[in-house]
């Protein structure tokens, strides 16, 4: 079976094609293409420019990865889409596209959650078992384990996502969007050495970032290579703090916070087994300090890297023919999209 997936809850619009040869053969990726909204160094992406954006994308990229997959429009057996979450006007362009579709090609339409999505694209790739899933984005930041079919949140965010904390801190900081803001900081993280003290912010199993950002964009002012040298933040030993320093800072305490409330999870459902998906689940320090984590406790840690982490239409595509090998199919009368679809309401009735 083959399904076409179409990815653009946010500034990222994907389109893939997969094929599931059979129950105990792994999915094959035919194509996964992917472009960007790039918006200028210091301002976010708006969702109107953003769904502009993704409506010139679509078709062009939907034409090339049918001939890049190599099949006709009549071996495709449904069309999949990102429902939810996400912002509205992308995902409203993309779910027109999706309708579009399936009327002109009379395949029928499958409405995906964004976070299964990764999930089961991240369990495919790594062939995870059963793990605790620390799902991290630019909109998203959860602790999921899967139990009696439903992947149940154990912990999340109780403000902005950590993906959100990281990219706003860029803006402040003037760190360019291309490729992505989070993978500049990361670099520049690398050169960091001073750990300059943010707050951190652990409550229960749940985090809180919108705190620790406006801490760090209070320091980022005092880092201002233009201020003299009287005013610029120092450390204890009269150090200057540069703009590396605090990313490597922000960087360490937003990924510690995670690595402890993903740890308590691992406790609390006896895994020892931990996967990482989404955007800044590509990030190499995170995988880092997940995995030292997880070897002290005798476990194992599984991501991907930047094809399927980051927002892809692959993913949508493997989820939704999960979903559409149970039988289950979206109605163009449903064929709506919201920006809060929680991960806990999808019914994973493909897994025991």
């Amino acid at each position: 079976m083959i399904a076409l997936g179409l990815e653009g809850s946010a500034n990222k619009i994907g389109i893939g094609l997969i094929s599931h040869p059979s129950s105990n053969k792994p999915p094959i990726v035919l194509s996964n293409l992917r472009h960007t909204y790039v918006s200028p160094p210091g301002e976010g992406f708006l969702p109107k420019d953003t769904a502009i954006h993704h409506r010139a994308w679509v078709v062009r990229l939907i034409k090339q990865a049918v001939r890049q997959a190599g099949v006709k429009i009549e071996d495709i057996d449904c069309i999949c889409y990102t429902k939810g979450p996400g912002m509205g006007a992308p995902l409203q362009s993309v779910a027109v596209a999706a309708r579009t579709l399936s009327l002109l090609w009379g395949k029928p339409l499958v409405g995906v959650n964004h976070c299964v999505g990764h999930i089961e694209m991240g369990r495919a790739i790594t062939n995870a078992s059963n793990p605790v899933v620390l799902y991290v984005s630019g909109g998203n930041t959860q602790v999921i384990a899967y139990s009696a079919q439903r992947y149940r949140i154990f912990g999340e965010t109780l403000d902005i996502a950590i993906g959100n904390c990281i990219d706003r801190f860029a803006r402040t900081l003037m760190i360019p969007n291309d490729p992505f803001p989070g993978y500049n900081v990361e670099q520049l993280a690398k050169k960091g050495k001073n750990l300059v003290d943010i707050p951190y912010a652990v409550k229960g199993m749940d985090c809180s970032f919108s705190g620790i950002l406006a801490a760090a964009d209070i320091l980022a002012h005092s880092t201002n290579e233009a201020l003299p040298d009287g005013k610029r933040l120092k450390t204890e030993d009269g150090e200057i703090v540069t703009r590396e320093d605090l990313c490597f800072s922000l960087q360490e305490t937003v990924f510690a916070m995670l690595v402890e409330i993903t740890e308590r999870a691992m406790a609390h459902v006896g895994s020892k087994q931990v996967l990482v998906v989404g955007g800044v689940g590509s990030n190499e320090r995170l995988q880092q300090m997940m995995g030292m984590m997880a070897r002290d406790r005798g476990g194992t840690v599984f991501a991907t890297d930047e094809r399927f982490c980051i927002d892809n239409g692959i993913m949508i595509a493997h989820a939704g023919l999960l979903e559409y090998k149970t039988g289950i199919t979206t109605s163009l009368e449903d064929s709506t999209c919201t920006q809060r679809f929680r991960t806990d309401e999808v019914f994973v009735g493909w897994r025991d």
